[in-house]
Order: C-alpha cells, then structure tokens, then sequence
C-alpha cells in the first residue's frame, strides 16, 4: 500500500512539473526566441544599410552612421534581385 502512495506523489509531482514547463517555460522560451530573431534581423538590416544625407552646405555625404542633426536616407550596399525604376529621383 505505501508504494502506490509514493507512486501517486511521484505521478503528481511529474504532472506539476510538465504542466509548468509547458505553460510557464516554453513561453518564455520560444518570447525569447523570437526576440533574439528580431535583434538578429534588425542588425542584419543595419550591417547591410548606408545612409546618404546633405549637409548645410549642400555637399552630399553616404556613411555607415547615420547623422545625428541631419535628415537622412538608407540605402541598401547590396542592390535587390531585378530592375527598380523610380522617377521621383
């Protein structure tokens, strides 16, 4: 009779314990994940951008930082798969 008892207790512990994992920490887990994919893609996007913008005196400027006290545009350093056509350049 006393080994069912502590086989109950251990079933009941094991249950207590899967139940947390799957709703306490794979949660957690997989929130991680994707936030480390996010900083992932944003440095990604940041290793591949320059940033062109003119300065007071009208001399145009391309960097790897953008400027702090000037508007500026990103432009990517590797060009996108096939032809853009823009006239408003």
């Amino acid at each position: 009779m006393r080994q069912w008892i502590w086989l109950v207790l251990l079933a009941l512990a094991a249950a207590a314990a899967a139940r947390w994992w799957y709703t306490v920490e794979m949660p957690r887990r997989a929130h991680e994940r994707e936030a480390a994919a996010e900083a992932a893609a944003i440095q990604a996007e940041r290793a591949d951008a320059l940033y062109r913008w003119r300065d007071d005196a009208g001399t145009l400027h391309v960097s790897d930082e953008p400027p702090k006290d000037h508007r500026y545009e990103r432009i990517r350093k590797t060009p996108k798969d096939g032809i853009e056509v823009d006239g408003t350049r």
